[in-house]
């Protein structure tokens, strides 16, 4: 089943997203469970938040792949929407 993870970024935490990049794309290389990711841009072009779609058998699957995200852990985010998703187009 595939799981949106919709993140929102603490106010004023480029820094610490910067300082666990590496980490984090390290962490989806090894689950090889995500299908897509990418990061939300502000007026500015700087990244403030992320899209992540995970193909996982459920709910809690996404729930733990998200709180052992080397983001989640470092406190880079002032919120996590996980919602079950559909493809239809790409």
């Amino acid at each position: 089943m595939l799981y949106a993870l919709i993140c929102q970024d603490k106010p004023g935490a480029l820094e610490t997203r910067k300082s666990n990049r590496t980490a984090h794309l390290d962490y989806i290389a090894a689950t090889g469970v995500v299908l897509q990711a990418g990061p939300f841009l502000d007026a500015a072009g700087e990244m403030c938040g992320s899209l992540v779609v995970l193909d996982v058998e459920e709910l809690a699957a996404a729930e733990a792949w998200a709180a052992n995200d080397p983001y989640a852990k470092a406190g880079l985010f002032e919120s996590v929407e996980i919602r079950a998703w559909k493809k239809v187009v790409g």
